[in-house]
């Protein structure tokens, strides 16, 4: 298991096309378990699936965690962090 925490930085979130996003570079890492959630709380997402994702409601500022369990943990949980942290290009 691999973890990592970051800072949701652009304006609209996880929401729509940045959700989007994150779901299609998630999936790219077939071998390895992806969860998100935010840093210090209970409930999970699966992040290959946009529905879970919505459904956490991530908004600017909140500080989330993703963690990787599988071959690929290390990058994947890297790769997610880059995306967030570069703000979905916005």
């Amino acid at each position: 298991m691999y973890a990592k925490k970051t800072t949701v930085k652009n304006r609209t979130g996880l929401h729509a096309r940045p959700a989007s996003d994150f779901v299609s570079a998630a999936g790219k890492f077939k071998n390895t378990q992806i969860t998100i959630k935010r840093a210090g709380g209970d409930e999970e997402a699966n992040a290959k699936s946009i529905v879970m994702l919505l459904s956490l409601g991530l908004s600017q500022g909140e500080q989330v965690e993703i963690i990787g369990k599988g071959e690929e943990e290390v990058e994947a949980v890297d790769s997610l962090i880059a995306l967030i942290d570069g703000g979905f290009g916005e």
